[in-house]
């Protein structure tokens, strides 16, 4: 998968960060982790049901790329897989946790703006 490397200028880490944890449903995937520890890919379409199968399998294939989620797979029948944050992927809990507050705020302040 080619992905386009942005050439920050000093001082722009954000977007570093915006490039992994970007698009609709990766935060909210690395969020779900940090809370269940391991989740496999029917737990994530029961806690997320709006996201589809296809884009679902997408962005965790891209999360497991950059390193910030682990997928073990066993050699069963069904096959078993588990995903589970990495090391690196646990280091976005402190964002992750701040977005979640942040929007909880939000949602209190703004009822009748907030997105279910």
């Amino acid at each position: 998968m080619q992905r386009y490397r942005y050439d920050c200028e000093p001082g722009c880490p954000v977007v570093s960060t915006l490039q992994i944890i970007a698009g609709k449903w990766k935060a909210v995937l690395i969020y779900h982790l940090m809370h269940h520890t391991v989740l496999r890919f029917h737990d994530f379409h029961r806690l997320l049901p709006a996201l589809q199968p296809r884009m679902l399998a997408r962005q965790l294939h891209e999360l497991e790329a950059d390193g910030i989620i682990q997928k073990t797979i066993y050699p069963v029948m069904p096959p078993k897989t588990e995903y589970r944050l990495t090391d690196l992927g646990r280091s976005l809990e402190p964002i992750i946790s701040e977005m979640a507050k942040w929007g909880q705020r939000y949602n209190e302040i703004n009822p009748d703006l907030a997105t279910n």
